[in-house]
């Protein structure tokens, strides 16, 4: 458009600006491989993991279970798994809380996708993981379970989602704890049995621990930058010290509790060699002075809990 003087406009257009003030790159539109790294797969064998549990704790009862149930309680666990992961994009995305972060740059934050995209994919896997709910309680009619299916949603999306999430205030690794440790794996027990048993229990209390531990070293990756950004995660309130000698202890738990259970059975001896793994991902997280470390012993954890989960889960449900 030409000004008033004949010659062309100059004027620039509006720099776009994060929540928090600071400009946006021209943003590149997403890729395949954006979106599969904004599903975070390195956090899902933690999802498998539990599920493994709760089944393999189901056939150690030797009562006839359907199998195909456990596929589906595996599917509403890697749902709400996928759809938490981007529900944090978004939300920690629109609040500006990445832009501090020094892991992958996320798709909401990076300005690769639309926040209103990232936010229905995540509502998407919420509705797929209600749809997959909702069949195991037509399937098994226990109604009640709708009640934690909607909770479980409601806990995804009120970590980092909502005015005040509580990750923000350092409950995430209860959070954690509970749905990815308990209720998932007591769970798929209780939807294959119609009851639970102390194997499940103390399962859940294993992974629980694992998963915790993934959160705990992610968290301490982030710690300084968290703290700038507002985010009060455990790891700030206790301190690089704290967190490190807590993810020690969450890793350490599982394989006490795996000590117990060989006092009962004979083929869990096994997955002691998951400790292959454990060991140096507490070794690393006990001594590291980078993030990179960081990142590699919050891979080694997903590892450990995957091995633990199907070790363990395999070695319940096979015959003594």
């Amino acid at each position: 458009m030409a000004s008033r003087s004949g010659t062309r406009s100059t004027r620039r257009p509006p720099v776009r600006r994060r929540p928090g003030g600071s400009p946006v790159a021209p943003a590149r539109r997403a890729t395949a491989g954006d979106w599969i790294g904004g599903a975070r797969l390195r956090t899902l064998p933690l999802a498998i993991a539990p599920v493994a549990l709760g089944t393999g704790s189901a056939y150690a009862q030797r009562v006839p279970a359907h199998w195909w149930l456990a596929l589906i309680c595996l599917a509403v666990a890697l749902l709400l798994q996928i759809g938490v992961n981007f529900a944090n994009d978004y939300s920690d995305g629109v609040r500006g809380s990445d832009r501090f972060r020094v892991g992958p740059a996320r798709l909401t934050a990076s300005g690769a996708a639309k926040p209103r995209t990232v936010l229905a994919v995540a509502l998407a896997c919420f509705a797929l993981a209600a749809v997959a709910g909702l069949v195991i309680v037509v399937v098994t009619q226990f109604w009640w379970l709708l009640a934690i299916g909607a909770v479980a949603i409601a806990a995804a999306w009120f970590y980092t989602g909502g005015r005040r999430p509580y990750g923000y205030a350092g409950l995430g690794e209860i959070a954690v704890f509970v749905f990815f440790g308990l209720v998932a794996t007591c769970g798929t027990t209780f939807v294959l049995l119609g009851e639970l048993d102390s194997e499940a229990l103390l399962c859940g209390v294993a992974i629980g621990c694992i998963a915790c531990a993934a959160l705990v070293v992610n968290n301490l990756r982030d710690l300084e930058h968290d703290a700038k950004a507002g985010k009060r995660t455990l790891s700030v309130r206790i301190g690089a010290t704290g967190s490190r000698v807590l993810y020690g202890v969450l890793m350490l738990v599982p394989f006490l509790l795996l000590l117990f259970l060989c006092l009962f059975y004979t083929t869990p001896s096994l997955v002691f060699l998951a400790v292959l793994l454990a060991a140096p991902a507490v070794l690393i997280t006990s001594t590291a002075k980078t993030a990179k470390e960081l990142v590699l012993a919050l891979s080694l954890t997903g590892l450990t809990g995957l091995v633990y989960g199907l070790g363990l889960g395999l070695a319940l449900a096979l015959p003594a």
